[in-house]
């Protein structure tokens, strides 16, 4: 009876948005946004939201930056009631102080934007809606303060329990497929003869996250390739006449794509719990598999060449691959954390920084961010909780010996070494 009331109550409301869906009788949405927050009826308030959404689906850009604007600042905190109700549960702490102080601290906007999510199919145009704020928003701290509470909000939404892993295969639906020719962000994909070398054979595979709410748009995604030994070229990796070869014959995963498909998501981290579910799933199919490596670029080496003022033209491939190792080593943005903005994701991981190859992406993009370096992070499964741990308490480069050495032997280790000494 419980699963009856269930779908009558869903087929119900979806007529009823289908009936009062209606123009907004000239109302500006940020006044039916604040109706929406008031409103004690459910359904009612479901007719509210459709039309709100609607209704900004239609906006052009300098209407919506005015909509973020309004409800940013006339649904935030007000900082006197925050404190009266601080003060009151310090002088004495009960359910009702807590709860009063929970309302005075919580932001409006946060209810609308869940009572917004209520609406059938309202996640991915909530997360499309913060695609917008966050490329609209420019420098104002109000918007700044409007994105913490949406991120807030997505944090619980998306967490890991919600997610599910699917294999995505050459016979996956046409329109899944097309998504991850669209979203490859990596490797661009060319062709869809491309895309079945990547997907096709026995010793590729493929791996993304899903929402319920979403079930047609993959959330982020990784390509792998099963090999014998640690690849150190993506052009021979993604080679158009590459022989395959079993799937139980790999000794190796390599992880040579990691591509976040939802702008609305940034910074909502999704990778880590990818590549470790994924050598999970891999390691229990696959025996033989023994070593599981990215095989990654170096985004960042060049820029921050240039923003230190070592950028060097013509450098040889010997040198750059030295460069790049003393980089990854090295070099650091605030906080302490290493520069390169994918060195920080798999160490942070709980990976380490185990080869560093020249020439390994020779693409017009791989020269241009890092002189066609790349580098390969190694992913113990029975170390990567404590190296985890220990880069966040340390903030530590964790790599193999013949790294370390490859950095010393860089000409910017001496140039460093001369900077603190003067």
């Amino acid at each position: 009876m419980t699963l009856l009331a269930d779908l009558l109550s869903t087929i119900f409301e979806r007529r009823y948005l289908q009936l009062s869906r209606s123009p907004q009788d000239g109302r500006p949405l940020e006044e039916l946004a604040g109706d929406l927050v008031g409103s004690a009826g459910e359904t009612s308030g479901l007719a509210l939201a459709q039309n709100i959404l609607a209704g900004f689906a239609q906006y052009d850009d300098t209407q919506k930056l005015a909509f973020f604007r309004t409800v940013a600042t006339t649904m935030n905190i007000d900082p006197e009631k925050v404190r009266t109700a601080l003060d009151r549960y310090e002088r004495a702490p009960s359910k009702a102080t807590y709860r009063d102080f929970m309302t005075a601290s919580e932001p409006r906007r946060q209810e609308l934007f869940r009572r917004l999510n209520r609406v059938p199919g309202a996640t991915g145009t909530l997360v499309k809606m913060r695609a917008d704020l966050l490329r609209l928003r420019g420098e104002a701290p109000e918007l700044d303060a409007l994105d913490l509470d949406l991120r807030h909000l997505f944090a619980s939404w998306f967490n890991r329990g919600f997610l599910v892993l699917r294999p995505i295969s050459w016979e996956s639906p046409a329109h899944i497929l097309d998504r991850i020719i669209a979203y490859e962000a990596v490797h661009a994909i060319d062709s869809w003869d491309d895309l079945r070398r990547r997907l096709q054979p026995a010793d590729r595979r493929c791996f993304a996250f899903f929402h319920p709410s979403m079930p047609d748009e993959p959330l982020i995604f990784v390509e792998v390739a099963l090999t014998k030994g640690i690849p150190s070229s993506i052009q021979t990796l993604l080679a158009e006449d590459r022989a395959a070869m079993p799937a139980e014959d790999a000794d190796t995963a390599v992880f040579y794509s990691i591509s976040n498909c939802q702008a609305g998501l940034a910074s909502i981290s999704f990778g880590n719990s990818l590549i470790k579910q994924v050598a999970s799933d891999l390691a229990a199919e696959l025996g033989g598999l023994k070593t599981f490596v990215t095989l990654s670029p170096i985004p960042g080496l060049n820029r921050w060449l240039e923003k230190e003022g070592l950028a060097e033209d013509g450098a040889s491939p010997v040198d750059m691959k030295a460069t790049a190792a003393w980089y990854l080593m090295n070099a650091k943005a605030r906080g302490g954390l290493p520069f390169d903005p994918v060195a920080r994701f798999h160490l942070g991981n709980g990976a380490i920084v185990h080869a560093v190859h020249a020439d390994a992406d020779i693409s017009e993009k791989g020269r241009a961010q890092s002189g066609g370096t790349m580098v390969n992070y190694l992913y113990d499964l029975n170390k990567i909780a404590q190296n985890h741990e220990k880069f966040a308490t340390t903030q530590e480069v964790a790599a193999a010996d013949a790294v370390r050495s490859l950095a010393k032997s860089s000409a910017l280790a001496q140039t460093w070494k001369g900077k603190a000494d003067a």
